[in-house]
């Protein structure tokens, strides 16, 4: 495949696990040098991204604190010299329960991870871009950012403030070569999944009930989609949440 991202810089949070390992990995594969984020640290993804001759660093940073976030800009930055593209993908569930048990602990633990902390990313990536005259941003809303779901109000309500906050930046940065989308995955096979689940398999089966694809999504699947909003074939995108959920809003 050809390596239409090299010399470019991709960010990812959230790049330890999941959607945002397999996001990692694949812009390593297309050429980029990626800047993996998490707040754990994990060496299977920057591991697997060496042992295929990519280059890869990673930083530790909770996205809630806008003094880690500020830092792991200038770390990026100092390292690469710049930053091509954003994927801020960190995200938390959060514990379950209907909106009048929710606790204040819990809203303010997901709203600070989910929505501030794409808010506080963006904040210190878009001067950067700026300085470059370009570049584009990926954040990670979900299903649950287009339709409601029952017994995860804080999720439901950030992942909805990440489409508006997207929409918001793409149109404030449309004529300063920024580009500014979102994913909206829907049910797909990760850790976050398999917390939701308990692995229960009968869970898990209910779930893909519900999708009219007949399976569970795979992290690869959404990892293509934000490579090619990241890339010059989606040059006139921006301000879009695409679904990338086998169906599930279309229902």
């Amino acid at each position: 495949m050809e390596p239409v991202f090299k010399d470019k810089v991709a960010l990812v949070t959230g790049g330890s696990f999941g959607i945002g390992s397999a996001t990692s990995i694949a812009f390593a594969k297309r050429g980029a040098k990626v800047v993996i984020v998490d707040w754990v640290k994990d060496d299977e993804t920057l591991n697997a991204i060496k042992k295929e001759g990519g280059e890869a660093i990673f930083i530790k940073c909770d996205v809630s604190k806008e003094a880690d976030v500020k830092k792991m800009i200038e770390k990026a930055v100092s390292t690469y010299g710049k930053i091509d593209f954003a994927f801020n993908n960190a995200g938390i569930e959060g514990e379950q329960g209907i909106t009048a048990d929710c606790t204040r602990e819990n809203w303010d633990k997901v709203i600070g991870v989910n929505l501030t902390g794409v808010w506080l990313c963006m904040k210190y990536e878009i001067p950067q871009m700026l300085k470059q005259g370009k570049g584009a941003i990926v954040n990670t809303a979900s299903v649950a950012g287009l339709v409601g779901f029952q017994g995860i109000p804080p999720y439901v309500a950030s992942k909805h403030g990440i489409v508006g906050l997207t929409k918001a930046a793409a149109l404030e940065y449309a004529k300063e070569g920024i580009r500014v989308n979102a994913v909206c995955p829907g049910v797909i096979k990760t850790p976050m999944i398999d917390r939701f689940t308990g692995k229960d398999k009968v869970v898990e089966q209910q779930f893909v009930d519900q999708e009219p694809i007949g399976r569970l999504g795979e992290p690869k699947e959404v990892a293509k989609s934000v490579l090619w909003l990241c890339s010059d074939a989606a040059s006139f995108v921006t301000g879009t949440a695409m679904p990338v959920d086998g169906g599930w809003t279309a229902q």
